[in-house]
């Protein structure tokens, strides 16, 4: 039986001028920035392999949870992307919002807190133009990702230079996102499309399962996203897996590491015994564990991302210069 549904004609939408932003162009990292110390060895590794990857032909996977675009942290993935260190790279939905925002106003984020409280959270009039770009990329069988990159490089608006989406269509790279339905203000809109979000979204799918079948030799990053992230990887390995078995192939040798402030209390590369709730954790169990248990690397790098990335991105930069 039908049951009743929430009508979306009546929200009231402010424009993007009226919000309070936590965020700005101010807040986000040079690449030549003085950098907080930070030792871990592990780093120079990541990036070795990252190196050798790329000298093979082999992909270099790049997976994010939107803390590393609100954190200021644009400029170095947008850098890397450049370099043709990273292949593709891939976002939950909150990622799309930020790097949109920030290319058309030079700000993001708003207080939760503040604007919960009235029901104005997510209720912006600009931000709902994504809903029509998606829209658009369906019916032109595009992924989302694509499709959000192809409208900023379009526009040109004022700070298309920190727009990862934007930078990866220019190039040519993919660009996917991985929705989750109801996450996301945009889905708050009256303009969404669920039918036109799920096809996109899951086309993305489909373009990052193709690239994980590539992945052998390859590199797979997952920076802050405890259940996106490891979950669309899971799934995608286990499509690729099947496909390599059938062609007589394997995809075994690759690294992966994770990023994140975690402690994990334990043998990164051991996974915690059911009984303790770390067991929940899921970048551990199969990022770090499951899924390189057959000759492939791991590796574990706790760190804020504003200590981490522009850390990596130093040792890559060294290596491609040919002094470490």
């Amino acid at each position: 039986m039908p049951f009743p549904q929430f009508d979306r004609s009546r929200l009231i939408l402010r424009p993007l001028g009226e919000r309070v932003h936590d965020m700005s162009l101010a807040d986000i990292l040079p690449l030549d920035g003085e950098l907080p110390p930070y030792e871990n060895p592990d780093l120079e590794a990541i990036a070795r392999a990252i190196v050798v990857a790329r000298e093979g032909g082999h992909p270099v996977i790049w997976m994010m949870g939107a803390h590393v675009i609100k954190q200021g942290l644009s400029r170095f993935v947008v850098d890397l992307l450049r370099q043709g260190l990273i292949t593709q790279v891939s976002m939950n939905g909150a990622c799309t919002i930020h790097d949109y925002e920030l290319a058309i106003i030079g700000a993001t984020t708003e207080s939760v807190a503040n604007y919960i409280k009235d029901g104005e959270f997510g209720l912006w009039i600009e931000t709902g133009q994504l809903n029509e770009v998606a829209a658009e990329g369906a019916a032109e069988g595009l992924g989302l990702g694509e499709a959000v990159g192809r409208f900023l490089y379009r526009l040109q608006p004022p700070h298309v230079d920190v727009s990862i989406l934007a930078t990866a269509y220019e190039l040519g790279i993919p660009a996917t996102v991985h929705l989750g339905i109801g996450y996301d203000i945009t889905h708050e809109h009256p303009n969404c499309d669920g039918a036109a979000l799920g096809q996109t979204s899951y086309t993305d799918f489909l373009i990052f399962a193709e690239t994980v079948r590539h992945l052998e030799g390859g590199v797979f990053l997952n920076f802050g996203s405890a259940v996106m992230g490891p979950e669309v990887y899971l799934k995608a390995l286990s499509m690729a897996r099947n496909v390599a078995r059938q062609e007589g192939r394997e995809i075994r040798h690759f690294v992966t590491a994770n990023f994140d402030l975690l402690d994990l209390g334990g043998d990164p590369h051991r996974q915690a015994p059911k009984s303790h709730p770390m067991y929940y954790y899921r970048p551990w169990k199969t990022i770090l564990v499951r899924t390189v248990a057959d000759g492939g690397t791991s590796y574990y790098v706790q760190a804020d991302h504003r200590v981490s990335i522009p850390h990596l991105h130093r040792h890559l930069s060294a290596l491609r210069r040919g002094v470490a």
